[in-house]
């Protein structure tokens, strides 16, 4: 199983390897590595929690469905997470959002119990988890003001680049209608940003999958929310005398 999964001190995935190598192996002793179509859901709105994941390559989202049918991305969540917040802060599920894989790729599954189990036993991991929280909260909480005061370019490019940070390539797989999809736009303006992003030669876009040509240029596309972001994974997961100085 390790040899298929990582070793005590790499697991692919940021925030496990963020716990220390002898938690790290215990926790391993419990994980599979599983692959994911793009589609699959992984948890539904509601309803319990078996399994929780820490993606690899994946990279998954956590889109919340109103009652008109309408849905929006409120969270990704790619090589520096994990779906067990709810599991790790006592809940069963997730009222307001369904867990589903964005861009194809392994993860790390584990048993909701298992992983419960391993948290109370476990200052570390506990350590670990409440860092992440934080940090998923700050996505969130700027994924409210982008998602209302930026612009469908800007949105874009914030979230390509978010991608590209997880899924350790400069090409992926993604549909122009499940960026839609994700960004709560109709797919008629998610065509007119990729073709800007794609004129001004920052990607590149054909038959279903997005080529990161100009990083630099494409962090210049994309809003401020991109690097709160980022800086407040970072910090999560910065070594404890960078965090306090």
């Amino acid at each position: 199983m390790e040899n298929e999964i990582g070793t005590a001190s790499s697991s692919l995935n940021r925030l496990l390897d963020a716990v220390p190598a002898g938690e790290l192996t215990r926790l391993l002793r419990e994980a599979e590595r599983v692959s994911h179509p793009r589609g699959e859901i992984l948890s539904r709105q509601g309803e319990p929690i078996a399994k929780v994941y820490f993606p690899v390559t994946a990279v998954l989202s956590l889109v919340t469905t109103l009652t008109d049918g309408s849905t929006i991305e409120i969270s990704t969540i790619g090589n520096e997470g994990t779906t067990a917040v709810p599991i790790h802060l006592g809940a069963e599920s997730m009222a307001n959002a369904t867990c589903l894989c964005q861009i194809p790729g392994d993860s790390l599954s584990i048993d909701s119990e298992s992983f419960r189990a391993a948290v109370r036993r476990s200052e570390q991991l506990r350590s670990v988890m409440d860092r992440y929280v934080l940090a998923l909260l700050t996505q969130v909480g700027q994924a409210v003001a982008c998602n209302a005061l930026h612009s469908t370019i800007e949105r874009a490019a914030r979230w390509l680049l978010t991608s590209h940070d997880r899924v350790r390539a400069d090409e992926f797989s993604l549909t122009q209608e499940f960026l839609s999809y994700m960004l709560g736009v109709r797919r008629a303006s998610v065509t007119v940003a990729a073709r800007t992003l794609q004129a001004a030669d920052l990607i590149r876009y054909q038959h279903g999958k997005i080529t990161i040509v100009d990083r630099r240029g494409l962090e210049e596309a994309a809003c401020e929310c991109y690097f709160v972001m980022r800086s407040a994974y970072e910090d999560a997961f910065a070594p404890e005398v960078d965090r306090h100085p």
